[in-house]
């Protein structure tokens, strides 16, 4: 084990830290029983070959405000769209759509390649919802959603233009210190991409509110690649008191809270 196995360690740092994601995908599950019950709910929509390559869709009660796009986490090799279906509820009681997609995970697909996956999801799921559209990501997912803003990802000009607002949470902005992870015998990653999968080091940006999020009680690490990633962008970091890794997304259950405000208000006017 190395150092940084240690610094980017985030269960064993949290007081019941192996049971989240157990809670997380109960909490999913019930909440698209639940969605796909009222009508609210079209599942695994495709957006490329295989299950992972898809998206669930949840709707508001009415007509949508616009699409929200949460990216999930997991250092890249782990979760699935269906442990987080709940994390739509916020979105959806403050009037948008909500679209969750998994993508590839290491070690069968490279960062980079993940990233064209993601790239690839934001544009199917525009054609499905119109009007702006808000990115939230968590940890690996705010790495995610942060290079969506990089002009090296291609996106049509059509659906990058109606990307208003985006919600970096406990992002991996800086990909370098993972290279000396054992984690990293998944991940491949070198210096080259490495440097260029890391939006620290993209300051080149497309235009979009951009507001980076993280926990107060997180590892240090995470604390510093936010702060790292707000000063890099010129952009709003908040510290949210007291939560860490694994708590700080679940203002994204709550129409009114903090995290949903930072992501959605104002995210139907020009940036």
């Amino acid at each position: 084990m190395t150092a940084n196995d240690d610094a980017y360690a985030n269960r064993d740092h949290i007081p019941g830290g192996a049971d989240f994601p157990a809670r997380w995908a109960e909490a999913a599950a019930a909440h698209r029983a639940r969605e796909a019950a009222v009508g609210r709910a079209r599942l695994n929509l495709p957006y490329g070959e295989g299950d992972r390559q898809a998206f669930d869709l949840f709707y508001p009660a009415g007509r949508p405000a616009g699409l929200m796009v949460f990216v999930h986490g997991g250092y890249w090799r782990a979760f699935h769209r269906h442990d987080w279906s709940h994390l739509a509820a916020g979105g959806q009681a403050a009037g948008w759509a909500v679209a969750m997609p998994s993508y590839p995970l290491a070690p069968a697909a490279r960062i980079a390649e993940i990233t064209r996956s993601v790239a690839r999801a934001v544009v199917a799921v525009a054609d499905e919802v119109p009007g702006p559209i808000a990115l939230a990501g968590h940890s690996a997912g705010g790495h995610l959603v942060a290079r969506m803003l990089c002009p090296d990802v291609a996106l049509p000009e059509t659906v990058a233009a109606r990307i208003v607002s985006v919600l970096p949470i406990s992002p991996l902005a800086d990909l370098a210190p993972l290279i000396d992870t054992t984690m990293n015998a998944d991940l491949r990653l070198d210096a080259a991409e490495a440097l260029a999968e890391s939006p620290l080091h993209i300051t080149a940006r497309r235009p979009a509110r951009v507001h980076v999020w993280v926990g107060t009680a997180e590892r240090p690490a995470f604390v510093a690649q936010a702060r790292a990633l707000a000063r890099a962008w010129d952009v709003p970091v908040t510290l949210d008191p007291g939560r860490h890794h694994f708590d700080v997304i679940d203002g994204l259950t709550d129409p009114d809270s903090p995290m949903l405000a930072a992501l959605l208000q104002n995210a139907d006017r020009p940036a």
